[in-house]
């Protein structure tokens, strides 16, 4: 069978499963014959398994489902906390380790060899079952060539960091954008895993932004779709690190809000922040207010040029609750323009540390069992 009607089962698989056969003919649009044979070949292979029968009308059926240890994927966050997770199939981190960056980018693939020999030991199955590497930089990637073209967090450009990372540890070597690697996360093992579309944004230190559409990243001509934070929220507003002024990341992320907040003798954390606009301090109802207007106009904006089914605001470390998302909300609301059809659905989700390292070997899932190869 094509590797297209491999792909086309496990998806559905991940997506929707655990599926009886007959449920994969429906869905599939592929003929009897074609999905035994391609369920004949998974189960083979030990990518998919039996579960539960089901009892009906008519003869018991089989559910399949995908086999979670059948594969594994190795998941690093090249940010400011570096983290390293080891991922399977249902999603789950099975271990992790806060880990340090080598002091030169030429470093990076023997480093990550040492890293992966603490999450997959040599001789484990779990190094048997290793099928790729996922990288995760805060930064403009060229997914084909695993370049990192810029990222300003490490001080890297036009480093061939995919390249290095599958000379030394033999493995396919996946870098991905941060924020696209949390959106392909969410889409695969996450909430939106049914979402026909949905746009991403993660409001941390800084802003990050992704689009599924269709169970694909939309990229743009550069790469660069999704880089709200450098979008312009207040014209002539304070210099942001990009060179620019007035950068949706100088008012709406947590970098900013601290900043402006201890500028003004507030706390520097959203929560005391919170706390104190919920008791009236005008001052932190000021600094919410302006923060999370800002954040939701331009949810507006992208909603009306993006047309997402949903969007997915996620923080790290807290969810978005209070003031900041009522006014996000009330300004995101408040600009899309009125029509006919049902709004785009805006939902809040709370990540982890470690969920950007997920992300990463969620890319490496994603790119190696769940395309076409």
């Amino acid at each position: 069978m094509s590797c297209r009607s491999h792909v086309q089962l496990l998806r559905l698989l991940n997506q929707c499963g655990p599926l009886s056969r007959a449920e994969l003919i429906r869905m599939s649009g592929l003929s009897k014959g074609a999905v035994s044979m391609v369920t004949a070949d998974l189960l083979a292979r030990g990518l998919i398994e039996t579960r539960d029968t089901v009892y009906g009308g008519g003869r018991p059926s089989t559910r399949l489902g995908i086999a979670a240890d059948s594969a594994f994927f190795v998941g690093i966050s090249l940010a400011d906390r570096p983290v390293m997770v080891l991922g399977d199939l249902h999603g789950m981190i099975l271990d992790r380790y806060d880990i340090e960056l080598p002091g030169q980018v030429m470093e990076i693939g023997p480093h990550v060899r040492r890293l992966i020999a603490r999450v997959a030991p040599e001789g484990s199955r779990q190094a048997q079952r290793l099928r790729g590497i996922g990288l995760a930089v805060s930064g403009l990637v060229d997914e084909q060539s695993g370049l990192c073209v810029r990222s300003t967090l490490t001080g890297w450009e036009n480093a061939p960091v995919g390249p290095l990372v599958t000379q030394a540890c033999g493995l396919p070597a996946y870098v991905e954008n941060d924020a696209n690697a949390l959106t392909v996360a969410q889409y695969r093992f996450g909430p939106m895993r049914e979402a026909a579309s949905f746009s991403l944004i993660s409001v941390g230190q800084g802003i990050g932004c992704g689009h599924m559409f269709g169970g694909e990243l939309f990229r743009g001509f550069r790469g660069g779709a999704g880089e709200i934070a450098h979008a312009t929220a207040e014209p002539g507003g304070l210099p942001c690190l990009c060179g620019k002024t007035g950068c949706l990341d100088t008012v709406a992320s947590m970098a900013a809000l601290s900043h402006l907040a201890t500028r003004a003798g507030l706390p520097g954390d959203l929560e005391p922040l919170e706390q104190l606009a919920a008791q009236g301090n005008l001052g932190a109802v000021e600094l919410l207010h302006r923060a999370g207007s800002a954040l939701g106009l331009m949810i507006a904006q992208m909603v009306q040029i993006m047309d997402p089914q949903h969007v997915l605001v996620v923080r790290e470390g807290g969810g978005l609750e209070g003031l900041f998302a009522r006014a996000m909300r009330q300004a995101a609301e408040g600009n899309i323009m009125p029509q006919p059809a049902p709004r785009p659905r805006i939902m809040t989700h709370d990540v982890t540390a470690d969920s950007w390292a997920f992300g990463a070997a969620s890319v490496a899932a994603d790119r190696s069992l769940f395309r076409e190869f």
